[in-house]
């Protein structure tokens, strides 16, 4: 048996730069353990499996898994995934699609360029002290902002939002993976562990997002679900209205651009990202 696969580029201004994408169709027929295996032969951060379509209704059952794991909630595989759907596979060429996910329905719309995805409510969880990050990271008590909190937040798939100073702190930032991994579990309030770190310097956000899979520490280029979370974080504690860009991905050559548009009305977030899609490549997969 053979399905169609197609290979983009997201949150990218152009080709060879933002977060990879591998998006199967026809996926419908395949197990938990051959979705799995498939991520980990393409071995992106997260590929995407679509098992069912409803094109009257513009409504797309979508799976994602990362190398590891299925995700309840990745923000570039559904901004990568609905781009494709809406430019290269859905006849009528919807500009709006609700994709079904495990966290639920994710409403995505496309205005020129762009496709922007809403997210859930988020959920802002335990805080942390700096003190902790000084036992696995090269970072001194100094680098950290004293403005913002460590905070744990979840849109679906949660991250520890960490505060950095400026960006040439955030460049020097290095972890310690065994002490770190430890830490992650002992810590995190779900199961879906990672850090992301940022900095907010004259309004310029840049940032970087962290994880262990399968015993090997993971920067990610562009990581949607954490761009969610920082948003709400950001939303919280620093303005009840945010339009800005997120720049991820600059340490690993890999430059990514996530735009945020956001309102906090009295604790009701209303949380958008978007980002551009560039196609690489398409071909058919012998399961």
């Amino acid at each position: 048996m053979t399905i169609p696969f197609y290979i983009v580029d997201v949150f990218a201004e152009q080709k060879y730069s933002g977060n990879q994408l591998a998006v199967f169709l026809n996926a419908e027929n395949l197990s938990d353990a051959q979705m799995l295996t498939i991520a980990r032969e393409i071995n992106f951060a997260e590929s995407t499996f679509i098992t069912a379509i409803d094109p009257q209704c513009n409504i797309v059952r979508v799976r994602i898994f990362t190398p590891q794991h299925e995700m309840q909630f990745a923000g570039h595989p559904i901004i990568g995934t609905s781009w494709l759907l809406m430019n290269k596979i859905l006849k009528n060429k919807p500009q709006e699609l609700i994709l079904l996910l495990p966290v639920g329905p994710i409403p995505v719309r496309q205005k020129e360029e762009m496709v922007w995805l809403k997210s859930a409510q988020p959920e802002f969880l335990k805080t942390y002290s700096i003190t902790d990050f000084l036992l696995f990271t090269n970072l001194l008590s100094n680098d950290f902002s004293k403005v913002f909190p460590i905070q744990e937040v979840s849109t679906g798939s949660a991250f520890v939002i960490v505060p950095i100073i400026n960006k040439e702190a955030l460049e020097k930032l290095s972890l310690e993976l065994v002490k770190m991994d430890e830490w992650l579990k002992a810590n995190c309030q779900t199961n879906h562990r990672a850090f992301y770190f940022f900095c907010l310097e004259d309004e310029k956000l840049s940032s970087r997002m962290f994880c262990i899979e399968n015993d090997q520490l993971i920067e990610d280029a562009a990581t949607g679900s954490a761009s969610c979370c920082l948003q709400a974080y950001l939303l919280k504690y620093h303005a009840t209205e945010i339009e800005m860009i997120n720049y991820q991905g600059d340490f690993i050559n890999r430059s990514s651009q996530i735009y945020f548009k956001g309102i906090d009305k009295e604790n009701d977030f209303d949380i958008t990202i978007g980002g551009k899609t560039k196609y690489i490549a398409q071909g058919e997969w012998e399961v």
